[in-house]
């Protein structure tokens, strides 16, 4: 009786499963993106889905769809990395089902993962460090054809994407090496002679097939000698001058950034300066505050009449012959004073004591008064 109960159960489910979906979607696509109308694909109305309570039945592949039961339609829940879904495994696929309830209906649906060029060429030898410097020997003996090394690249994504190709791009002597376009051999296209160079520096660039191409680019140190000091001494030189040079350029950098930064800072305080007088001698030339007048010492206004009591000392010196006048410095006298009246403007009094200036008529013209040193005129 179970047994017969299991075989009309599997009848069942057999004759449940009708037809097979697929759809054919780029990576990485963006979230929410359209995959397909299933409802129309397969037949079904969207009520259909909606009173069968259509869900997608699957392990892993409901992280990455979603079904839409009001539209009927498959989208991008996340965006899907072939490499990381499926790795090198051709062809990448999410199968899962499409289950409906009353009556029980399961439709198989299966979405390709189309491959795009989104992964750049990975080198895998020689290895670039960027401490030390890794160099392939070459024998000044090699003959043509010498095996230098080989370059050894990988693509991660799948069919034409990953196939790679190598091209030489620069050399320090491109008669002497070639690269193969398929495989990255480098070998010798010539005789090696004592002429050639020491330190040899290949610049390879390896390129895949995608549409638009992505590279990577690879440095290989060649050293052409016969013994192990000789290299390690010329690329020992060689590390010490990239290092020198590196460290030369970058004090050069900052020497002139720092100059940079002391001419625009004195410019700036220059200017800032100017700006500050100019906007002082502003203020003071349209101010409406009064003029204070200022009196050296011993000058000032003693009834605030704008008339100013001055104090002059002097000495007239005559002679008997001469009309002639003359001016001197000396010592003013006591005696002989012109002071201005403080009580009436532009009045003054002549203080005149008499007193002969001349012992002699003919004795030569001799001034001496005791006082304070003021000027004289004779």
């Amino acid at each position: 009786m179970r047994r017969q109960v299991l075989l009309f159960f599997s009848v069942l489910c057999l004759s449940s499963v009708l037809g097979q979906v697929s759809y054919s979607i780029p990576e990485e696509m963006a979230k929410g993106s359209l995959v397909g109308n299933i409802a129309q694909d397969l037949g079904l109305d969207v009520k259909r889905l909606q009173a069968g309570k259509a869900r997608i039945h699957t392990g892993d592949s409901a992280a990455y769809i979603q079904l839409n039961k009001e539209k009927g339609r498959i989208i991008i829940k996340e965006r899907i990395d072939r490499e990381a879904l499926c790795g090198q495994t051709t062809p990448c696929a999410l199968h899962f089902q499409i289950a409906l309830e009353n009556p029980i209906e399961i439709f198989p649906v299966t979405i390709l993962i189309q491959d795009q060029n989104d992964n750049p060429p990975q080198v895998l030898y020689p290895v670039q460090t960027g401490g030390s410097l890794v160099a392939e020997m070459v024998p000044r003996s090699a003959d043509v054809g010498y095996l230098v090394t080989k370059v050894v690249a990988v693509d991660v994504d799948s069919g034409q994407n990953a196939w790679l190709s190598y091209k030489l791009q620069k050399a320090t002597d491109r008669a002497l090496f070639e690269v193969g376009l398929q495989n990255g051999e480098i070998r010798t296209i010539r005789q090696v002679t004592d002429k050639d160079a020491v330190k040899q520096r290949l610049t390879v660039i390896v390129e895949d097939n995608g549409q638009p191409s992505r590279s990577a680019t690879v440095i290989v140190n060649v050293a052409v000698a016969d013994s192990f000091p000789e290299v390690l001494s010329e690329f020992t030189d060689f590390t010490q001058d990239k290092e020198y040079n590196d460290n030369l350029t970058f004090y050069l950098v900052l020497a002139l950034a720092v100059v940079s930064f002391l001419f625009i800072t004195c410019l700036v305080v220059i200017i800032s300066v100017k700006i500050y007088r100019w906007r002082q001698s502003r203020i003071l030339c349209h101010s409406n505050l009064p003029v204070i007048p200022y009196y050296p010492p011993r000058y000032s206004d003693t009834l605030g009449t704008g008339t100013l009591q001055h104090v002059y000392n002097y000495e007239v010196c005559r002679t008997t012959d001469s009309r002639k006048s003359d001016c001197k410095f000396g010592r003013g006298g006591s005696q002989n004073v012109l002071i201005m009246d403080p009580s009436s403007t532009g009045t003054m009094q002549r203080i005149q004591s008499e007193k002969s200036i001349l012992d002699e008529p003919d004795s030569p013209l001799e001034c001496d008064r005791k006082g304070p040193p003021y000027f004289a005129c004779c």
